[in-house]
């Protein structure tokens, strides 16, 4: 049984910490992609029936197969039709669409939360559609969901290990490599395990305040 080695550790930190700056970056434009797209994929969904059928239909497509899939099917299918990207933007792309359809749901139940009078008023105003959502229902609708976007956020930061199978070096991939090297685990698993959880634990009880927060309005 291997012993805890504190010189090995130490040496190899700036190799984690270097991955868990990727993983970092990964989650941030993967999150910026999922709220951005989420937020059009919820109002698009209370738009003209084919278009809510062909947005449903893709959502519920990604929510029921696998994030690794999805990955895989973009890094290895995407340059059979010219489109040649880095392992990085795919990994990006795929988490940010992959993390849309969650969030779409949540601003979905955040937009029909809105009361009806507000959208009454709005057409009794003669209000145009676009200042209709920009002026009263997503200035509503958005802050009370945005614990539940946060913990996506949290959960998509626990999923960018998932890249390291298309050759991104996230912090896990970087313990897995400096591993390898050293045919010693122990030590790179374990600071990589505490870097998850320094991170996520403090955020999800900032989540949970949020939402207790939001609940008392």
């Amino acid at each position: 049984m291997d012993v805890w080695d504190w010189n090995y550790a130490i040496s190899i930190l700036p190799a984690l910490v270097e991955g868990l700056g990727l993983t970092l970056l990964a989650t941030l434009l993967g999150s910026i992609i999922a709220m951005l797209l989420g937020l059009l994929f919820a109002v698009l969904q209370r738009g003209p029936a084919p278009v809510r059928i062909v947005v449903r239909a893709i959502v519920e497509f990604v929510r029921s197969t696998p994030l690794l899939v999805q990955i895989f099917f973009l890094f290895f299918v995407l340059p059979q039709f010219g489109v040649v990207l880095s392992a990085l933007t795919v990994g990006v792309i795929a988490l940010g669409i992959h993390y849309a359809c969650y969030t779409s749901e949540v601003y979905r139940a955040g937009i029909d939360a809105v009361p009806r009078g507000q959208w009454e008023a709005a057409t009794a105003l003669s209000l145009p559609r676009s200042r209709v959502w920009t002026g009263v229902v997503l200035p509503q609708a958005v802050p009370r969901v945005i614990p539940a976007l946060g913990n996506y956020v949290i959960s998509m930061f626990k999923e960018v290990p998932l890249l390291t199978a298309i050759g991104i070096l996230d912090v896990v991939g970087r313990a897995e490599e400096v591993g390898n090297t050293f045919f010693r685990y122990v030590e790179p698993y374990t600071i990589a395990g505490l870097f998850f959880l320094l991170l996520s634990y403090p955020a999800s009880l900032l989540m949970r305040r949020l939402e207790r927060r939001v609940g008392a309005i």
